[in-house]
């Protein structure tokens, strides 16, 4: 296993001013999204070459790997870098919960916000 992020890859990433991607997990069969975490090259290595996800801890300032110490685990099961190579899309099979409060989501746990909900209009009406 190469101890460094492909050269190919690491020159499309577009990292913030702590040399981190975003990383949007999605759970693979039902298009759920489950989290956002960040990468940096390290971190979308291993997770690029272990099968299982690696995040930066921002909070920590270490690597963790999803899943150690829950149990709550996220196979990979493909990784796609976005047009302008800013963001990363994660696709896992996720066992147990995503969000470290123990809901499957994320978002499930932040809960939704008052928008006004759009509506497309037809063309030339």
């Amino acid at each position: 296993m190469p101890d460094i992020l492909d050269p190919q890859i690491a020159s499309r990433l577009k990292r913030d001013e702590h040399g981190l991607v975003a990383a949007i997990v999605q759970q693979h069969d039902t298009g759920e999204v489950l989290m956002l975490g960040w990468m940096d090259d390290e971190a979308l290595r291993r997770t690029l070459t272990t099968g299982r996800v690696t995040f930066w801890s921002r909070s920590r300032g270490e690597y963790w790997r999803k899943g150690d110490t829950s149990g709550h685990r996220q196979h990979v099961k493909s990784v796609a870098i976005d047009c302008d190579g800013d963001a990363l899309l994660v696709r896992v099979d996720q066992v147990g919960a995503a969000c470290h409060t123990g809901a499957r989501t994320c978002f499930e746990a932040g809960g939704a916000l008052p928008a006004v909900v759009g509506r497309r209009e037809e063309v030339g009406a």
